[in-house]
């Protein structure tokens, strides 16, 4: 029996950091910029899912999940004949 591929997809994160909000461009990656706001870490890591057609996942102070969005293309399949 194979064993299923798991399907990596790209996404940004904005986590809290101390007094601060951080955007990621992986959990386990490095931080790509700390703001003191949320709204502003949202805001860079919303044009960065979109420029690079990624999801955008936004935790709250407790640690959850509190949003996610899909800023992913989705592009028609075409048959050649």
């Amino acid at each position: 029996m194979k064993k299923a591929k798991k399907i990596v997809k790209k996404a940004q994160y904005v986590i809290p950091v101390g007094n601060g909000w951080a955007v990621k461009a992986s959990i386990n990656g490095k931080f790509i910029i700390i703001t003191d706001n949320k709204r502003d870490a949202v805001s860079v890591a919303r044009d960065i899912a979109k420029r690079n057609e990624s999801d955008l996942i936004i935790y709250g102070k407790d640690g959850s999940i509190i949003s996610t969005n899909s800023y992913t293309v989705k592009r028609k399949l075409t048959a050649k004949v």
